[in-house]
């Protein structure tokens, strides 16, 4: 196994202090234009939007949910500037900290309410997914392969290029794209070992979560899953990042459609009620760690798939370790904690990469912010 790497702290990394001094506060700027917040939580976002940028990390109030835990994982952390500490663990608790502010945990108008709906629900409803949906219509008689194919990019490059753009762009602006791309391999597990359960651990919800839907249905249709388990995150996270409520509404958004959208949605739902499909969100997709620390159950359920596909960024960050490996080491090699064959699908958005070629690697070194820009994605297989 590989020799660890140091690992990633915001101040660091540039894309990780512009998380914090730019993007955590514009982000709490736009919340409060978009709800109709109290003096109590806005005065809560203010001050967490002046720490980010120059005080140090306090703690959840005694008494908040699930504090205790948090007292326990920031062990270290707390009274510390926020680009002192790990960059996984302080973006995490920032999100928790933010939930904390709008008293999404606390009894109250707000309790359960995901901040982030009117960007997600903004998204869903935008010319992507429309562009997205109609193009079903337009791949219907690809051959399976070749079908598969272009929805596994699809899924891939999630909000950045629709379907649509997939197929009339004839796939070969994104595949050239690709800074590692396994994707031969992935299908030969998946028609080696057809018929089994495949684990999918979700990402963005909007047009992403609707490819996502789409991939799924295109493995149960034709018999490369039998089983097909969609983790989710159980609270609203990183903006973006799907829950339960968020697989609703694109589920929803594909049977009010027409045509194979329509179908792909019925065939889901009753995918759901015979137990093909099943929607999980564990504890743990919120928690600041990487995948070695998961918990046993959620081991065992991994262990047990025939493949698990993970999407996105920070599930790649928690796959191989936020850290600043070497790019050209071995995927396999900082892998082997996870409990079985698994496959990343991952747009780069933050620093960390493995399983680069020398000669990609090369290349890249002469594009500018090649790491965090999302021009570049990868698609990576440890069987």
């Amino acid at each position: 196994m590989a020799q660890k790497a140091p690992v990633i702290i915001s101040s660091e990394s540039r894309f990780a202090s512009d998380v914090f001094l730019q993007r955590h506060p514009a982000l709490i700027e736009r919340l409060a234009g978009a709800w109709p917040f109290g003096p109590e939580q806005r005065q809560a976002l203010s001050e967490l939007a002046e720490e980010n940028i120059q005080g140090v990390i306090h703690p959840l109030p005694e008494g908040a949910a699930d504090a205790g835990l948090w007292r326990d994982w920031g062990s270290g952390m707390y009274g510390r500037p926020w680009a002192e500490v790990p960059f996984l663990w302080a973006e995490s608790f920032f999100y928790r900290r933010l939930l904390e502010a709008i008293g999404y945990f606390e009894p109250g108008p707000w309790r359960g309410i995901d901040p982030f709906t009117p960007f997600k629900q903004t998204e869903l409803a935008g010319e992507v997914v429309s562009a997205e949906i109609a193009a079903l219509d337009d791949v219907a008689g690809l051959a399976d392969d070749e079908l598969g194919q272009a929805l596994l990019l699809s899924s891939l490059w999630g909000n950045r290029a629709d379907l649509g753009f997939q197929i009339t762009a004839g796939q070969e602006s994104e595949v050239s794209g690709l800074v590692a791309d396994d994707s031969a391999r992935l299908w030969e597990l998946l028609r080696s070992e057809a018929g089994g359960t495949v684990a999918l651990v979700a990402d963005n919800a909007g047009s992403e979560m609707v490819a996502d839907l789409v991939l799924i249905d295109h493995l149960l249709v034709c018999g490369l899953a039998n089983e097909v388990v969609l983790h989710v995150k159980p609270s609203p996270y990183y903006v973006s990042d799907a829950t339960f409520a968020d697989v609703a509404d694109c589920l929803r958004a594909l049977l009010l459609s027409k045509g194979k959208a329509r179908a792909v949605g019925n065939r889901l739902r009753e995918a759901a009620l015979l137990g093909r499909l099943r929607v999980r969100a564990d504890a743990f997709f919120c928690a600041p760690f990487d995948f070695s620390a998961m918990p046993e159950p959620l081991r065992q359920e991994f262990k047990s798939a025939t493949l698990t596909i993970l999407k996105g960024d920070l599930n790649y960050r928690r796959l191989v370790g936020d850290r600043w490996w070497e790019p050209t080491t071995p995927f396999a090699e900082v892998t082997t904690h996870f409990p079985g064959r698994v496959t990343a699908l991952r747009t780069l958005k933050s620093d960390v990469i493995v399983g680069l070629e020398t000669g990609t690697l090369t290349g890249l070194n002469a594009a500018a912010h090649w790491r965090t820009s999302g021009a570049y994605a990868l698609v990576q297989v440890r069987l």
